[in-house]
């Protein structure tokens, strides 16, 4: 069995916070998987399901994120899952918004979550590290986090969460570099289609165009026009060479 944990505070008040990225991240990989619903379990809340033919469980610390690795451990300890078997999926100030990393064990950059978790766990389990950027100083971090996703992030973030959870499998079965690199190639898909597509007032009215005065037509609509008038013209010579009597 395969055991992801997402990591966030619990409550209403926390829910579209930066730092409960993990939570988000979690429960959209449930609803898209048909997971069960979630229970209390563990000092939190469990979901299970199977994606790509592996067992999973999905966790939500409902310890708060600075007491995160009591949940954790119980449930790893329970379950038997090792640590090369637990995946946690948190927020990542030293990651630009959007960006995504995968690593197994390492140092917690001085992330609250991460330290407890190791604390009752050990290091060597694997971590999604959502980017949700830095405030530029370190005095400002705590209140970054604690606060609400933007309305402009949502361009970014809504596809992430839907590109991590479509690759849930590759993490299931412990494929992390094709995972990165699905993610990775599903939000700049997304990135490359918003910027090919013109919105509306990009695209020129045919009647409008037609419409306006000719000295403020696009030079390239005034050189079709004069080509039009010059092969009219040449028609009417012509004819009028077979036919003396044409006016």
């Amino acid at each position: 069995m395969k055991l992801f944990v997402g990591l966030g505070n619990p409550g209403a008040k926390y829910e579209r916070n930066r730092h409960n990225v993990g939570f988000m991240a979690v429960d959209r990989i449930a609803a898209d998987h048909g997971f069960g619903a979630f229970r209390r379990r563990f000092k939190g809340l469990v979901a299970e399901g199977t994606i790509a033919g592996e067992r999973v469980l999905i966790l939500k610390p409902d310890t708060y994120m600075n007491e995160s690795g009591q949940a954790v451990g119980e449930a790893a300890r329970f379950l038997k899952i090792s640590e090369a078997d637990i995946v946690v999926l948190y927020d990542e100030i030293d990651l630009a918004p959007g960006k995504l990393k995968v690593k197994t064990g390492g140092g917690n950059a001085g992330h609250n979550g991460l330290r407890s978790i190791s604390a009752h766990l050990g290091n060597d389990y694997v971590r999604v590290r959502i980017g949700v950027g830095h405030p530029g100083q370190k005095e400002l971090v705590a209140h970054y986090v604690l606060h609400d996703f933007s309305a402009a992030d949502r361009d970014w973030l809504d596809p992430l969460l839907e590109a991590i959870s479509k690759s849930a499998g590759r993490l299931a079965k412990g494929d992390q570099a094709r995972f990165l690199s699905e993610v990775a190639r599903a939000t700049s898909a997304d990135e490359t289609s918003k910027a090919a597509a013109p919105s509306p007032s990009d695209v020129p009215d045919a009647a409008s165009e037609l419409k306006r005065p000719t000295s403020k037509r696009h030079p390239s609509g005034e050189r079709m026009s004069k080509r039009q008038s010059a092969l009219a013209e040449n028609l009417q010579k012509w004819l009028k060479g077979r036919d003396p009597n044409r006016s």
